[in-house]
This record gives structure tokens, sequence and C-alpha cells, in this order.
């Protein structure tokens, strides 16, 4: 782990970075080839393309292929990435608290400002907004995110072999989640999908970013073969061991805490800054906004109930047999099992982004 040290002097935030200033860059028109792959609208305002076997929002596609085209990763790039509603405003809060716990104080920390997808940047997002060049002006070493499952990542991440942290969630809790967010960025003139038919596309796999297995498991196959470069979390777990967690991230990303550290109670502490309860209580939290292409999305969006096994409040039993079946055939002989976890949910957040979600 000593041999990473420089991921502890962390990038400032996104606010601080980048040319003040300067013209966005657009990205190259693929105009053409996204209008020939197919369309799904049944989770409107949300309109998804399949792209190489995965439904992708419409309006994250540009900035998708100019990613694919011309990102370039440093080998010192931390990847926090994930399956949307799974976990990723958590994993992002927790990620960057660690890495910058020596810089800041933790009564005055960006995560006290700043909404944790402003402190960790989605690239693609950026990418779509033609502000690449904030990307590429990030000091090093920079931690990013995405929601692009692991087939579609740059070239340039997997050939440098960068680090990547990736959480997974029981499918159940995500579709509850995923469905409450989209129809939060549903206008009032239109009516919200039905649960039940939001239920089915889940299970086909026509969803943002679906399917979910084939997201999840290109990640779970990734941590077998390079468990030193691929950190697989399930979000159940760290809700119950959020302890055991938080140091295990920093001990991935090298950036160990110290007996000292340890004695001195900052894990605890930067739990603490990451919890729920915490980010929820935050002016920012409450009141600010992240510039998506064409949707508006206010930061307390991120936030909802930051638990798990809400699913038994919106499926019947059937309904969740079925999902819980479809999901042991997806990943069968994978050894990788999701679900059924019961955790309290005390300090967690219902994260994600994103970024696009």
């Amino acid at each position: 782990m000593a041999a990473q040290p420089s991921l502890c002097n962390s990038p400032p935030p996104m606010e601080s970075q980048g040319k003040k200033g300067a013209d966005p860059r657009p990205p190259s028109n693929y105009t053409d080839l996204i209008s020939t792959l197919p369309l799904e609208e049944g989770w409107a305002p949300m309109r998804n393309r399949k792209y190489q076997g995965f439904w992708i929002p419409q309006r994250a596609l540009t900035g998708t292929l100019d990613m694919q085209q011309n990102f370039k990763a440093r080998p010192d790039d931390l990847w926090v990435l994930s399956y949307p509603k799974s976990g990723t405003t958590w994993l992002k809060a927790l990620a960057y608290a660690i890495m910058t716990r020596a810089q800041y104080p933790f009564h005055h920390h960006p995560l006290l400002r700043q909404n944790p997808h402003e402190c960790v940047p989605m690239v693609d997002r950026t990418y779509s907004r033609g502000q690449a060049p904030e990307i590429e002006a990030m000091p090093s070493p920079r931690i990013l995110n995405t929601h692009l499952p692991c087939s579609l990542l740059p070239h340039s991440i997997k050939s440098l072999d960068c680090k990547v942290i990736y959480v997974c969630r029981d499918p159940k809790d995500v579709l509850v989640s995923l469905w409450y967010f989209n129809n939060g960025l549903r206008p009032q003139s239109m009516e919200p999908i039905p649960f039940t038919k939001a239920f089915e596309m889940f299970c086909e796999g026509n969803c943002p970013y679906g399917p979910i297995w084939e997201h999840v498991l290109e990640y779970w196959e990734e941590s077998q073969r390079r468990p030193e470069k691929v950190l697989f979390l399930k979000y159940e777990e760290m809700l119950e061991e959020p302890l055991r967690i938080v140091k295990r991230l920093a001990e991935f990303m090298g950036c160990p805490f110290s007996p000292e550290e340890e004695k001195e109670g900052v894990v605890e502490e930067v739990i603490e800054l990451c919890s729920f309860d915490k980010l929820t209580s935050l002016e920012v939290n409450k009141t600010g906004k992240v510039l998506l292409p064409s949707i508006p999305l206010t930061n307390d969006s991120f936030f909802r109930k930051g638990g798990a096994g809400d699913w038994r409040n919106h499926m019947s039993s059937e309904m969740a047999r079925k999902l819980d079946r479809i999901t042991e055939q997806k990943l069968e002989g994978s050894g990788l099992t999701l679900g059924g976890v019961a955790v309290k949910a005390s300090a967690a957040i219902n994260g994600d982004d994103q970024a696009l979600f």
C-alpha cells in the first residue's frame, strides 16, 4: 500500500479545477451513429439507446463516445464505479473523505459545502457538456466516476491498470430507488411510471445502464482476476460494517489509517462526515443543483432513505421471488450472490448517483 502514498495528496474539488472562463470544447458529432441505435422510451423522460449490449441514456451517449475516443487515463487515477442507485453517492463521499483527511479538517471539509458529485466528477457527464478540459486539468491523483460497464470503459483505463472501486446492491432495492429517481425527473404534466411497468422493464434488462446483471458481473469477474486493482463492495455490507469497509477502502487506495489515526477516532470521523444524516442536513444537499444536459436535477434527489430492504414496501412476494430467480439465474456459476441481506440503515446514503445520475 505504501507504493501509492500520493493518493493521500488529493485534488481540490471540481469548483476550483479547470480553466476559469474557458469555452467548452464540444464533443465530436456522433448524432448519425446514435440515431441508428435501438431506442427505449419506457423510462421517459429518460430515453435509452442500446450500445454494445447496454441501454445507455441517450443524453449520455455523446459524452460516452467522446470519452471512449479521447479520454487519457493516468496510472494513479482512482475510479469509483457502480450501477446507478447502488450507493454511488455514499462511496464517492467516503473515498473523497479518506483521500483528503490529511488536507482538510473535518469541521471545514469540502463535503460540508459541496455535494459528493461535485467533489468526484462523472467523466462522461463532463464530456457530454463539452467540458473535457476540466477533467484534463485536474491534478493527479484524480478520483473519477462513471456508470459505464467495464466493457465500455476507455481502453486507456484498462491498459494502465488504474485502480477501481465498484459497489453493487440488491437489485430489488436498486429498482425501487431507480423508480423513485426517474419519476422525480418527470415534469408535473407527465404521469409517474407505474411500478409494475418499471418492474417488468427492469426484469427484461431494459433500464438505464442495464441489464444490471451483466453490469455487475463484468466488474465482479475483473475483481476475481485482479483483486489488487479492482475492489468489489456490496452496499449491504457497507451498511452492516462501515468501520471495516472504510479501513479496507483506505488500504486499497494506498492511504491506510495509521495506528495513531485509529486511536484518535479518525475512521469514525470519516464515517460520520459521510453519513446519511450528516449529508442530508447540509444546505448544499437541500437546495443545490447538479448540471445535467437538458434535465434539471437537485442535490436532494440523491438522498432518499439510505437503507436496505425498502423493496418490501413496493413488491409483492411473487414479484420479489421472480426478480430473485432472475438474479440467481444470471449470476449462476459466478460465485457472486446478491440480495437478501438484513442490515441496519442508520448511517447510509442512498447513493447515486447519478450521474447522469
